[in-house]
């Protein structure tokens, strides 16, 4: 059953409904430990937060930042502000001083939340350049405030102001006067061109959203979903809250690097996630088969083969598998697969939607050959996340991005782009009307600037429109489906390919250190440091045999020719990702222009 009732009053609804059932299960900073709320007391610590907002002084509609990774808190804090009616603007927990600086002053923030040391050492620093910024609440109450600081206090001190609920009668007054024309988050997109926008998201996208994503995503009450994303990226943030709206219980991982053994000690039924995460899945395990004895390998080879029979080959297409393959199946599910997930944390898997970058169709194919009900899907800050996704139990293609959610209108225009239209999209960008009445054309579709075609239901998509390259040979190439193919190679961690205006294709590799580190012991190779590592002509010939490999399905102008090993990965800090850990090609191909020009010498 599902509540999508307005968000400023769907947390006290669920209280009603599931009263002391774990609503969230968290860790503490610091802490080891793992704790679970009921949804009375998740719903007694909303009431509390919307009383101190008004305490506060916080207007209907008024920005409130929220700088912090995925806490218990940040939660509180969300769902505090919609019901008085504000608006939070997340920021991402990465965000650099000037981003933060930028978005503060653009949605006029006078309260900002924070998280860790960190992102109060930045808020701490850019007080100065932010005259709207008036108070800083921090999460985390092991953080060292500096001494005389006026602007901030700690979480616990907030919430006191909220202390027996003293303004309840006014946030109950807002709980009617609720509209779903509301702004319910201002997101600000990241983008890989660097220009930062921030996408308008209303409660009525948010209600039309949870009821068409319910229709295809069958998540229930029973389930238990972590939340690996950042709240701030709009495919978690919708996930979650959908998520919530049938009584699931979230479990809140604060730090991404410790999702493994989060997921070993949580066992999550489901977890939205991009494809890098089951790309790494799948090179560690990859590499597990790789080592192991000759009888184990010929057993995982024989499993995956039957299990991509069963499940890709008929399943993905609507087939039921002859009892004879049923039984095979079966046999490997329990001696094999099992044991993989078991590994991994998921012996109780559901299912579990992956979008946010192009997948792979050979991790696509084995994630779906052990078990795991991999839902891919696709969609933008703009679409409040999902525009179409793969349905649990009915078929899908690999290497598709699922079918078009109901409500929404999917177009294909001019240069193959996809134009979306229907309730979920958002009315436009905050105080930029150029660029809203530039992304919609006279028919009030959306121009998302991803090109693709749909095909038998399915949407296809070919790349972003703007991130085509064209060779001096007059070829386009797609950079981020040659990337993929590469990806999964358990030797690389980061790939960008470079093409543009160029005679060939070449790239950048960021190689996986530990595992070369490994290789290079094995075979004798000594280096006194990963540069001098990069270089050596033994490691480059063993990568080049493995870039042949991978590229086999690839045409010739496709392949990468020539490549660089670098010796440290990209980062955000030097501009080279977004907070998505998207890559900034212009930014690249800037820092590393000299190791560009040496591929290209004749």
């Amino acid at each position: 059953m599902q509540t999508n009732c307005h968000l400023s009053v769907l947390i006290h609804e669920q209280a009603k409904i599931y009263g002391s059932k774990p609503a969230l299960t968290y860790r503490d900073f610091g802490s080891l430990q793992w704790k679970s709320v009921s949804w009375n007391y998740f719903s007694d610590m909303v009431k509390q937060v919307s009383n101190a907002l008004l305490n506060l002084n916080v207007k209907v509609q008024e920005n409130i930042g929220v700088f912090s990774q995925n806490t218990v808190q940040y939660i509180y804090t969300d769902f505090g502000a919609f019901g008085i009616r504000a608006v939070t603007v997340p920021f991402y927990a990465t965000s650099s001083e000037e981003q933060i600086r930028f978005m503060i002053h653009d949605a006029e923030v006078r309260i900002l939340f924070v998280g860790e040391q960190e992102q109060y050492d930045k808020a701490h620093r850019i007080v100065p350049l932010c005259p709207t910024l008036e108070r800083i609440i921090i999460f985390d109450p092991s953080v060292r405030i500096v001494p005389g600081d006026p602007n901030a206090i700690y979480f616990d001190d907030f919430l006191k102001l909220g202390e027996n609920y003293p303004r309840q009668t006014e946030v109950e007054k807002r709980y009617a006067e609720a509209s779903f024309d509301d702004i319910c988050n201002i997101l600000y997109t990241s983008g890989t061109t660097g220009d930062s926008k921030g996408v308008i998201l209303t409660h009525s996208q948010f209600h039309a959203a949870f009821e068409a994503n319910f229709q295809s995503v069958p998540v229930t009450k029973d389930d238990v979903i972590m939340n690996f994303l950042p709240y701030t990226h709009v495919f978690e943030r919708g996930w979650a809250m959908l998520c919530l709206t049938v009584g699931a219980r979230l479990v809140i991982n604060t730090y991404p690097k410790e999702i493994q053994q989060s997921m070993l000690e949580t066992h999550p039924s489901c977890m939205s996630s991009v494809p890098r995460f089951w790309e790494k899945v799948y090179a560690g395990v990859r590499a597990k088969i790789d080592s192991a004895s000759g009888a184990k390998k010929m057993l995982f080879k024989k499993a995956l083969s039957v299990g991509r029979r069963h499940n890709i080959e008929y399943l993905s297409n609507g087939k039921r598998p002859p009892l004879t393959l049923k039984a095979e199946y079966a046999f490997y599910n329990k001696m094999v697969f099992s044991l993989i997930r078991k590994q991994l944390g998921l012996e109780n898997a559901h299912f579990f939607p992956t979008a946010g970058a192009t997948v792979s169709p050979e991790v696509e194919e084995f994630i779906h050959s052990v078990g795991i009900n991999m839902m891919v899907g696709y969609g933008l800050t703009e679409s409040l996340a999902t525009v179409s996704n793969d349905h649990l139990g009915e078929p899908y293609t690999i290497g598709s991005v699922g079918r078009p959610i109901n409500s929404i209108q999917v177009k294909i225009g001019e240069n193959d782009e996809i134009l979306l239209k229907g309730p979920t999209i958002t009315p436009g960008y905050y105080k930029r009307d150029d660029l809203t009445k530039a992304a919609f054309d006279e028919e009030g579709f959306f121009h998302t600037g991803d090109a693709g075609y749909i095909q038998n239901g399915e949407i296809f998509l070919k790349d972003r429109i703007k991130d085509l390259f064209k060779t001096s040979n007059g070829k386009y190439i797609a950079p981020q489906l040659i990337e993929s193919k590469i990806l999964v190679d358990k030797y690389v961690d980061q790939v960008a390919v470079i093409a543009d205006q160029r005679k060939f294709v070449s790239a950048l590799i960021v190689p996986v250190f530990d595992l070369l580190d490994q290789y290079a012991a094995d075979m004798g190779i000594k280096a006194q440091d990963h540069e001098q590592l990069c270089r050596d002509p033994r490691i480059i010939k063993m990568m080049e045999e493995r870039m042949e490999t991978l590229q086999q399905g690839l045409a010739s102008y496709e392949r990468i020719k020539r490549f660089t090993l670098l010796p440290k990965p990209f980062s955000m800090e030097n501009g080279e990702l977004t907070n998505t850990l998207k890559i900034r090609r212009n930014v690249l191909t800037k820092n590393y222009a000299a190791e560009i020009e040496e591929m290209y010498k004749e």
